[in-house]
C-alpha cells in the first residue's frame, strides 16, 4: 500500500467513525483532526465521491540552486540520442550548449529518470526506435584497451587498423579502416565491404595522405598490426614508393596499437550502436556519411579526458601545435 492510499483510508475512516458514533466532535477527538478539516473532507466526498479524498500530487519545489528544467530536458534528450556515452561526456555536451553542470549532477538526474546505466539508456533508445517503426540491429559488446603511444608532432606516426562492424542485411560484411594520428588523436575512417585486402589499404593510405597534405602536414610513418592487408607485398611497395616508414607491432599484441583499438571502442559506443538503434542502413554510402558526421564531432568538439589529451579535442591540439611553431 502506498502512502497516498494510507492517507486516503484514514480520511475515509474518520468519516465512517463520525457516522457510526453520531458525534462529529468525538470522532474528530479520537482521530486527532480538527472539525474544520473533517467538514472539508465530508464536503469533498459528497460532491465528488470518495476518490476526492486522495492526496493531490504536488510538483517538486524548484530549489534556487537546482538544475533548471530546460537543462534537464536537454540532458534527457541527449541520453536518448547518444545512449552509450558517460556522464562526463554528457556534461561536456551541455557545456558546449552553454550550460554548466557537473558530471555528478548529470548522473543524479539520469538515475532519477531510470537512465543511470548504459543498458537502460540503450533500451530506452531502442523502445523509441521501435515505437517509430524503425528496425533495430543489435551489436555485440566489446571494448579494447592498451597503453598510449607518443609523438612529438603531427604526422610523425599514424596508427592504422581495420575493424569489423558487422554483417548488415542488404549490404554485406562491413569493415572500418581507421587512421589515428598519435600526436593529436585526429581520426579518419573509410567504410568498405570486406574482406579487407591490399587494394583497400592502398586506397586508404592515399586518401589519408591527401587529408594531411591539405593541412600542410607530411605523414612520415605508419603503425599497423600483422594482418594480411597490412603485410601484403603490394602494400609494402606502395609505402616505399610514398617514402613512408612501416612499423609493425609484435604478433598477438593488440595493446601495442592501443590508440586505434581504444578509438574503435569509442566509435562502437558513440557512433555505431546509437546509429543502428536509430535507423536501418541500406548502402555503404549511408554508412560512410554516418561515420563522417560523427568524425566531425569527434575531431572538433568532443573532449578527450585521457591523461594525454586532458580534456582537449584533436583540433585544439593541432591548433596549439601550429601556434607554437608560428611563435
Amino acid at each position: 500500500m502506498t502512502p497516498a492510499q494510507v492517507i486516503h483510508q484514514r480520511r475515509l475512516h474518520v468519516l465512517a467513525l463520525a457516522a457510526e458514533l453520531g458525534n462529529v466532535s468525538l470522532a474528530c477527538r479520537l482521530a486527532g483532526v480538527s472539525r474544520t478539516r473533517f467538514y472539508q473532507w465530508k464536503h469533498a466526498a459528497e460532491l465528488y465521491g470518495p476518490d476526492a479524498l486522495l492526496p493531490k500530487d504536488r510538483r517538486r519545489p524548484q530549489q534556487p540552486n537546482g538544475t533548471p528544467t530546460h537543462v534537464i530536458a536537454e540532458l534527457l534528450t541527449l541520453a536518448v540520442l547518444e545512449p552509450t556515452i558517460g556522464c562526463r561526456q554528457y556534461a561536456d555536451r551541455l557545456a558546449g550548449r552553454g550550460y554548466q553542470i557537473s558530471k555528478s549532477t548529470v548522473q543524479k538526474h539520469l538515475i532519477d529518470h531510470q537512465l543511470g546505466r548504459r543498458a537502460q539508456r540503450v533500451a530506452r533508445a531502442a523502445a523509441i526506435a521501435t515505437a517509430s517503426g524503425l528496425i533495430i540491429n543489435p551489436a555485440e559488446r566489446g571494448e579494447p584497451f592498451g597503453f598510449c603511444h607518443y609523438a612529438t608532432d603531427p604526422g610523425q606516426l599514424v596508427a592504422l587498423d581495420s575493424f569489423y562492424i558487422g554483417h548488415l542485411k542488404g549490404v554485406g560484411k562491413v569493415y572500418q579502416l581507421t587512421a589515428i594520428d598519435t600526436f593529436s588523436r585526429w581520426a579518419a575512417i573509410a567504410i568498405i565491404i570486406g574482406p579487407v585486402n591490399a587494394s583497400h589499404t592502398i586506397t586508404f593510405v592515399d586518401r589519408l595522405l591527401r587529408i594531411w597534405r591539405r593541412r600542410g602536414i607530411a605523414v612520415r610513418a605508419v603503425l599497423t598490426d600483422n594482418g594480411p592487408e597490412w603485410t601484403a607485398s603490394r602494400f609494402q611497395a606502395h609505402l616505399a614508393a610514398k617514402d613512408l616508414q612501416h612499423q609493425r607491432i609484435p604478433p598477438r599484441s593488440p595493446n601495442h596499437n592501443a590508440v586505434c583499438e581504444r578509438f574503435h571502442g569509442t566509435a562502437l559506443q558513440e557512433c555505431w550502436r546509437p546509429a543502428f538503434h536509430r535507423r536501418r542502413f541500406n548502402s555503404i554510402r549511408q554508412l560512410q556519411a554516418e561515420a563522417d558526421s560523427w568524425l566531425l564531432h569527434y575531431n572538433h568538439r568532443r573532449r578527450n579526458h585521457s591523461d594525454y589529451m586532458q580534456g582537449r579535442a584533436p583540433a585544439q591540439l593541432l591548433d596549439q601545435h601550429r601556434h607554437r611553431n608560428a611563435s
